[in-house]
């Protein structure tokens, strides 16, 4: 087998799959690329057995077909190194020594037999079908990824829940610290139905779709999900399990709504929690007469600090304390210019929500508060 490549295509590839490959994969050839080439058309495939993409690319001066694995470390680590130049791979069929010619060199390196690359696991015939705009998708990622949790007790935490109605397509995301809820009503299916995407798959997602227009086609049923769009696919195990009911913690009457420089509060909220315990975290804020009041405070190393910030809020005197880094990630996965602070009382979860939706998107973040000792 033979064929001609550009260097950074070549390496772009490689590294978009690449992500997905674990460090300690239990089967020894998935620390390597498949590649298969038929006629000028490559396709590489990456995996780490629970999720698997695929990509496929046009090569030119192609001779032979087959299909063969090489060390992804191998490979891109001095592909990083090589300027823009056609690459030539040669890959003796006999016993699979690959050539890499560069214009001023060559690789040389041992390859893998193919056929022993684990095969993808096929979806059932009765499956959900699904179209999406790719940046309907990659923004419904974006803004709930960040609240997943890590909790090998409850796996169905950790993931992106997609709630499919004929309405709309709502992301849900939470770790029982946080919540966000991002619904499109421009997604319609034609009957209800949901999965958990894995954190793992939904950041390959994240960092894919950007780049990408058009439609991606999602096919999924009880156990797996195939993402299908332009030049790459990805197949995905998914997390089995109920996901809770998020709309009965989302509280409904919230009689203190406080409008707020999103920018100002973020910036107030990491320069005070400087000085707060290292190990709760905890920031207090006093809201009353169009100012926020942020306070913290470590008694065992006697620190403080306070900082006033101006607001939008007439109601009586309301002081609520958050754990300032999940308050601070909120705030910084909002585009807003303006956020609305929706709360009850001390007790009671804080909503956030910006003031400049998205088009067709409704955008809603909740935050448990912390306990008050004062």
């Amino acid at each position: 087998m033979r064929f001609v490549v550009s260097s950074t295509d070549f390496l772009s590839h490689l590294q978009t799959i690449g992500r997905v490959i674990s460090s300690k994969n239990t089967i020894p050839i998935l620390d390597s690329f498949l590649f298969s080439l038929n006629e000028n058309q490559l396709t590489i495939t990456a995996s780490d057995g629970d999720t698997t993409l695929v990509t496929t690319m046009q090569v030119a001066d192609a001779e032979g077909n087959g299909v063969f694995a090489i060390s992804a470390k191998l490979l891109l680590d001095p592909l990083r190194e090589l300027p823009e130049q056609p690459l030539t791979l040669d890959i003796n069929d006999a016993n699979l020594e690959v050539f890499i010619y560069f214009q001023n060199g060559k690789y040389n390196l041992i390859g893998q037999h193919g056929e022993d690359y684990p095969k993808s696991p096929a979806i059932k015939e009765e499956h959900t079908q699904l179209n999406i705009e790719a940046q309907a998708l990659a923004s419904g990622i974006n803004k709930t990824i960040f609240a997943t949790a890590d909790d090998e007790l409850r796996p169905v935490m950790n993931g992106v829940f997609f709630d499919i109605t004929p309405d709309a397509l709502t992301f849900v995301a939470s770790d029982s610290h946080k919540l966000v809820r991002c619904t499109n009503n421009t997604i319609k299916a034609n009957s209800a139905s949901s999965f958990i995407l894995p954190k793992k798959p939904a950041t390959m997602l994240k960092n894919i779709l950007p780049k990408e227009q058009g439609a991606v086609s999602i096919a999924f049923d009880e156990r797996l999900a195939h993402f299908t769009f332009s030049n790459y696919r990805m197949v995905c195990r998914l997390i089995e399990g109920r996901f809770p009911n998020y709309n009965s913690v989302i509280p409904q009457n919230n009689p203190y709504k406080v409008v707020v420089d999103r920018v100002q509060l973020m910036a107030a909220l990491r320069r005070v929690s400087h000085f707060s315990n290292q190990a709760s975290n905890l920031i207090k804020l006093q809201i009353e007469n169009n100012l926020i009041v942020v306070t913290a405070q470590d008694i065992d190393f006697s620190t403080a600090a306070e900082e006033s910030i101006m607001c939008q809020y007439g109601e009586a005197p309301i002081r609520i304390g958050f754990k300032s880094s999940f308050l601070v990630e909120i705030l910084n996965n909002m585009g807003s210019s303006e956020v609305s602070l929706e709360l009850a009382d001390p007790s009671r979860a804080g909503i956030v929500l910006p003031m400049d939706q998205d088009e067709n998107e409704d955008l809603l973040m909740l935050i448990m508060p912390m306990m008050l000792n004062d």
